[in-house]
């Protein structure tokens, strides 16, 4: 979704998702306050959609699906490698523009290698989650702090609504074993001057809330989370578990599609073959989700990542971004290995 200075436009086509006034007030009103503020004009663009994440007995398998906030405009939801036992799944403002720059400002393309309780992160961590969870979530902190910082207008955003956020998918340390965390960033702002309608805005540190795994003897199922809000409709666990008819037809024209359908109907998800599931699921997204974009992969707690459905990205860019990207730069376009 583009976020710009119109609030007619904003009227019409963002009222559904609760942010139309948050937009109209972010960059700014038509008059004089305007005109004057036109150099610090930035312009937004969120990503929506969906993270549906399979635990199985080998590793973990991810799939992010776009669903556009607006069709024209908007950014898929993106993919970043934050460590060697984690990536993540970028939602909300994850691309911003300066007009006088000529390229946006991609979080995914930002942040450099993320080390687990980096020192420099060492007296952040507040006990709202492990250390490396916290480092990761600084990391971010600090990339958003100086955009949203370019935002001095009154904003009407709600309060349960996040800027930014992130779904962290992979493995904990000490043989905790597969996990998946959102991080939600949500904004405030202070009146710093008499002169006008000037307000400083502030980024706050993110709020942890973990999804996966379960209470000890609680069911083994997919996990499904979705920006902005929550998931429209049922969930892909709930169409397996009902016996969603096209889903059904498609397990039965294989044993082993079914075997693995019907441990995760029964909450056993974690005891299906990697091969199988995955090559279900990359059958399934399509029928369910028709006609958007997904990209989908998996984690290997000790080998890393690799890709099953890559992004689509033009071949002539990703070389260029290569050439630019520093060698300790992660990239999910291959394989990331753990440093040995």
């Amino acid at each position: 979704m583009r976020l710009r200075f119109d609030g007619s436009t904003c009227k019409v086509v963002l009222r559904t998702f609760g942010i139309c006034v948050f937009v109209a007030a972010l960059f700014g009103e038509a008059g004089p306050a305007l005109a004057q503020d036109r150099d610090d004009e930035i312009v937004a663009t969120l990503a929506g959609g969906r993270v549906i994440v399979h635990s199985t007995r080998e590793n973990i398998i991810f799939i992010a699906i776009n669903e556009p906030i607006e069709e024209a405009g908007s950014v898929p939801p993106r993919v970043i490698s934050l460590d060697s036992h984690h990536v993540g799944v970028l939602f909300g403002s994850s691309e911003w523009r300066i007009p006088a720059e000529p390229n946006p400002i991609r979080l995914d393309k930002q942040l450099t290698h993320i080390a687990n309780q980096d020192p420099k992160y060492a007296g952040s961590y507040n006990g709202d989650a492990e250390p490396d969870l916290e480092t990761i979530g600084v990391a971010f902190l600090e990339k958003l702090t100086p955009l949203a910082a370019r935002l001095h207008h009154k904003l009407d955003f709600p309060a349960d609504q996040p800027l930014f956020e992130l779904v962290v998918i992979g493995f904990g340390p000490r043989d905790y074993g597969p996990e998946v965390w959102t991080m939600e960033y949500r904004m405030t702002q202070e009146m710093i001057s008499s002169r006008g309608d000037f307000w400083q805005t502030r980024v706050l540190r993110p709020r942890f809330d973990q999804i996966y795994p379960p209470e000890k003897k609680a069911p083994k199922k997919l996990v499904e989370t979705c920006y902005p809000g929550a998931c429209k409709g049922p969930t892909l666990q709930q169409l397996i578990e009902g016996n969603e008819p096209s889903l059904a037809k498609l397990s039965g024209s294989d044993p082993k599609w079914a075997k693995a359908v019907d441990l995760i109907a029964n909450g056993q998800a974690q005891k299906t073959v990697t091969a199988d599931t995955a090559a279900f699921l990359r059958a399934a997204i399509p029928l369910i989700y028709t006609n958007r974009q997904f990209v989908m992969g998996t984690i290997e707690e000790q080998h890393g990542f690799d890709w099953i459905v890559p992004p689509e990205e033009p071949v002539e860019r990703a070389k260029q971004e290569d050439k630019n990207r520093p060698p300790e730069a992660p990239t999910l376009r291959r394989r990331v290995d753990p440093p040995r």
